[in-house]
């Protein structure tokens, strides 16, 4: 029979590791739980792993112990326990005491001896031991029968000891472990130990005397002169160190190991409290059942309120119906991914009251549609969903425009919480409703064996539709509650909503593509890369796949001797940046590179756009979404528009492909000049800046002038550059380091002119602080219509993610505000265009810059329809500027 297992766990050893090696994670209310979700993450692991019978896990109190009486510089000098960590450590307790795992304390004694004594108890009775902890100085507790996990890296990975393991690690037994930590101290609890000695140093003693009174008992026969001064000048330091690293096994505390017994969690408790703290993959490890737990009346309401309609005859007495709404929620059953494309074969529908109806299409998806045309175009009922824009394309191809629309539950919850990974239905009920529901992908899987939605029932997919749109009407009011309180609701029904429309119709309609050229480019480019394939070739002396990092690792670094930058663990890195550190020193670099940046043009941009390219339009239909960025920008996705290199001439070639829809058309390419610069001006405040836009000077001569102190006539083009360098890296809060590497200067002079910079726009610098200040106070900085992003980084303790933190609090009210100017100009030309009845188009929005394709009888007019609106899409007290081009394709209007 095996025996039973004891597991024993270090509370405080485990958090302080959680904490610090995740990032600073927190909810919604402002709760930090990094270290606790790390510490639970582990639980887990080990508990799956090990499957103990007894648990406990054992905290420090917060009195002195028996080591600091004995001696006073016990542990001083440790930096104070952070405010972040310090308030999860009642957080812990609770979860454990709803886990039902018992925990211990006592005065005068730390965590280590109540699990060494613990320990020694559950031998004694015939247990296993294990014991889990991110302190090495419990592998003194190492025996036949007790094991040690001690975290490796992070939370995840853990090592175990056993006693065989041990001794062949350290060539010493555990016991000896004592007299080696006596040895070395211990700079993490301020224990002296013998200067001078280390791991090594003290394994050798121990291997020879034993232990450290062993040592001193035969000193003299100690070679090394040094070594046997450091040990005779420092014996009392030194077993009073091996004293205090000595876990003691004997405290007197009495222990019911019944009440250390694995039990089953309390289970509506502690989901309860999962859902506070906002653990939703804790939720799913845990294994809840969470039906028992839920509220079943709310969770009948959503998943069995519905009606199946697959009789056609049916459909006219539902939208005559449904005509008595106030409002409406609505999805179409999309048999894939792209709602231009593939076949539409249901639709759900929920009025303001009643049940969810599921219309089955069958083959008729055309005429069923078109007999909703005046239901979604009546301007008096509201329209609710869940990613409209992607029902809103639906209708397009169908003819029918959907006006009024209310509420888009996906949109709210980016705006509440921009950050978020997943705005899915699913986790949304479970956030708002404390219900869990089936997504897309628990109904038809993942990967090669993923299923489309024909192959379900009409009764599958009746009820995975029904309670999406049942939940979407319960969302709204809790969403948008959150929208009101956070001072939103303009951004969020003026911008937003509105913006939902203009992206579907800029999606629908495309950018036209010249495939002709697209294929010229392609062959220029392929002769590009054959050319310089042969150059590399003859240079390294020989053929070899240039694609290859060993390969050409081989070729640089073996037989060219040229000095390898960084080493990896596969070898010597061959990355742009160790490339870009070698040119001048071979021929050879300046080819590789621009053997890349061809390939790259080709396979990412020629390549990729051929195979987008739609055969029926000869136009590509990017993706615009609206939910990806924290910063409010709006990103795209096959292809990313967004991304079509500007940096070299090469690059810029690309743009020649997109080109006006035939003769009759001509782009218009109107682009915010500084957007983020007058932005900068207007919330700092800061005069001279505000001068300079208003007097519409060269803002970066001005900044040169004042940065390097000359008359403004006595700028030159290199001072110019330099300042363009430093405004703009203002703006995206770069440090010395990161301007030294931009300008290629030192980190000194880098400095300088950031120093000049503020010296002389005072107010940008007092901005700047007061962005960090208001950051760390509210936990989120804010855009001009009240954006929000939130940043926990900004109280971390690791440098790096505080100092990623203190960037982003500087630019995202910049950039996220640049980023509401430019929607609001979108939806107010969108809106001109459509009013007017134009035949010209808004079909792309690149960063600061919007496209028209536009009529060629309506040019003039466009030009002037889009400097009004975007030049007064928000007042600022500087004007903004927009510089306009037009030309038969994209790379004519830059």
């Amino acid at each position: 029979m095996s025996k039973e297992r004891l597991m024993l766990i270090d509370g405080n050893s485990l958090l302080h590791r959680a904490f610090h090696a995740l990032p600073p994670l927190k909810t919604s209310d402002g709760i930090y739980t990094n270290g606790v979700y790390g510490f639970l993450t582990m639980l887990y692991k080990v508990l799956h792993e090990y499957k103990p019978d007894y648990i406990g896990v054992a905290f420090d109190k917060k009195a002195p112990t028996f080591r600091h009486k004995e001696f006073e510089q016990y542990k001083a000098g440790r930096a104070k326990t952070p405010d972040e960590l310090k308030s999860q450590f009642p957080i812990l307790k609770e979860v454990l005491d709803k886990l039902n795992i018992y925990r211990l304390e006592m005065e005068g004694f730390e965590a280590d001896d109540i699990v060494g004594t613990l320990a020694k108890m559950g031998e004694e009775k015939g247990l296993e031991v294990i014991v889990v902890t991110g302190d090495k100085d419990y592998l003194q507790l190492v025996t036949e029968n007790t094991r040690v996990l001690i975290t490796k890296k992070g939370i995840s990975n853990l090592e175990i000891y056993n006693r065989e393991n041990f001794i062949d690690k350290y060539d010493i037994t555990p016991e000896q472990f004592i007299d080696l930590k006596g040895l070395m101290g211990d700079k993490s609890d301020n224990i002296p130990g013998v200067p001078g000695v280390g791991e090594k140093t003290g394994i050798k003693l121990l291997k020879q005397f034993d232990s450290i009174e062993n040592i001193y008992e035969n000193i003299d026969k100690i070679s090394g002169k040094k070594l046997k001064e450091r040990l005779q000048e420092n014996k009392q330091q030194a077993l009073m160190s091996k004293k205090l690293v000595t876990i003691v096994n004997n405290i007197p505390i009495e222990v019911d190991f019944e009440i250390l017994r694995k039990e089953e969690p309390n289970s509506k408790e502690l989901l309860e409290l999962y859902r506070k703290l906002e653990f939703k993959s804790l939720i799913k490890k845990a294994g809840f059942d969470t039906s028992e737990i839920e509220d079943k009346e709310l969770k009948k309401d959503i998943r069995d309120n519905f009606k199946i309609i697959d009789d056609v005859s049916k459909v006219k007495n539902l939208t005559s119906d449904f005509k008595n709404f106030k409002s409406f929620c609505f999805k179409f059953c999309i048999n894939g991914s792209n709602p231009l494309k593939d076949d539409i074969i249901g639709l759900t529908i929920k009025g303001d009251n009643g049940p969810s109806y599921y219309i089955d299409f069958r083959d008729k998806a055309e005429s069923i549609i078109k007999e909703f045309k005046d239901l979604f175009e009546d301007e008096n009922i509201e329209k609710l969903g869940h990613n409209l824009k992607e029902d809103i394309l639906v209708l397009m191809r169908n003819g029918i425009q959907l006006k009024n629309i209310h509420f888009d539950t996906i949109i709210g919850q980016y705006l509440v919480n921009p950050s978020q990974k997943n705005y899915s239905i699913k986790s949304l009920a479970d956030e708002y409703l404390k219900i869990s529901l089936k997504d897309e992908e628990d109904i038809l899987g993942k990967g090669k064996k993923k299923r489309k939605f024909s192959d379900l029932s009409v009764e599958e997919r009746a009820k995975f539709f029904c309670s999406q749109t049942n939940v979407i009407f319960k969302l709204e009011k809790e969403i948008a509650g959150l929208i009101e309180s956070q001072g939103m609701a303009e951004l969020f029904y003026d911008v937003e909503l509105p913006l939902i429309e203009v992206l579907a119709d800029m999606e629908f309609k495309g950018f036209k593509v010249d495939k002709d050229k697209l294929k010229e480019l392609e062959n220029e480019f392929q002769d590009k890369i054959d050319s310089l394939t042969k150059t590399i070739h003859e240079l390294a002396g020989e053929e070899f796949n240039i694609n290859s990092t060993k390969q050409l690792s081989n070729i640089l670094f073996d037989k060219l001797n040229l000095p390898p930058i960084k080493k990896t663990k596969t070898g010597y890195s061959t990355s742009a940046e160790v490339l870009e550190k070698l040119k001048g020193k071979h021929p050879i670099i300046e080819n590789i590179l621009e053997y890349r940046q061809i390939v790259k043009l080709k396979t990412t941009y020629v390549d990729g756009l051929m195979k987008l390219i739609d055969k029926s339009t000869n136009r590509i239909h990017s993706s615009f979404n609206q939910t990806i960025t924290t910063t409010g920008r709006i990103s795209s996705t096959e292809p990313n528009l967004q991304n079509i290199p500007v940096k070299t001439e090469e690059g810029r070639k690309i743009r020649k492909v997109f080109v006006a829809e035939d003769s009759e058309y001509v782009l218009v390419d109107a682009d915010y000049s500084q957007i983020e610069l007058r932005v900068l001006a207007h919330l700092s405040d800061d005069e001279k800046l505000k001068g300079a836009f208003t007097a519409n000077e060269d803002i970066h001569k001005k900044t040169a002038s004042e940065v390097f102190d000359v008359p403004l006539d006595e700028v030159t083009p290199s001072m110019r550059g330099r300042a363009k360098a430093v405004n703009f890296g203002i703006i995206y809060g770069i440090s010395d380091f990161g301007l030294s590497r931009n300008l290629n200067i030192s980190r000194k002079e880098a400095k300088k002119y950031i120093d000049s910079y503020f010296e002389k726009y005072g107010k940008v610098k007092e901005f700047m602080d007061n962005l960090i200040k208001e950051g760390k106070e509210n936990g989120y900085v804010k855009t001009l219509l009240n954006r929000r992003r939130y940043l926990p980084e900004l109280k971390s303790r690791n440098y790096n993610v505080r100092s990623f933190g203190e960037r982003m609090a500087m630019n995202t009210p910049i950039q996220g505000s640049a980023a509401d100017i430019i929607k609001v100009a979108m939806v107010n030309v969108y809106r001109e265009l459509k009013k007017r009845k134009m035949k010209s188009r808004l079909i792309l929005q690149v960063h600061d810059e919007l496209i028209i394709e536009a009529h060629k009888d309506e040019v003039d007019e466009v030009k002037k329809l889009l400097k009004d609106l975007m030049e007064n899409a928000i007042k600022l007290n500087v004007p903004l500027k927009v510089d306009m081009k037009t030309g038969d394709s994209w790379y004519e209007t830059k």
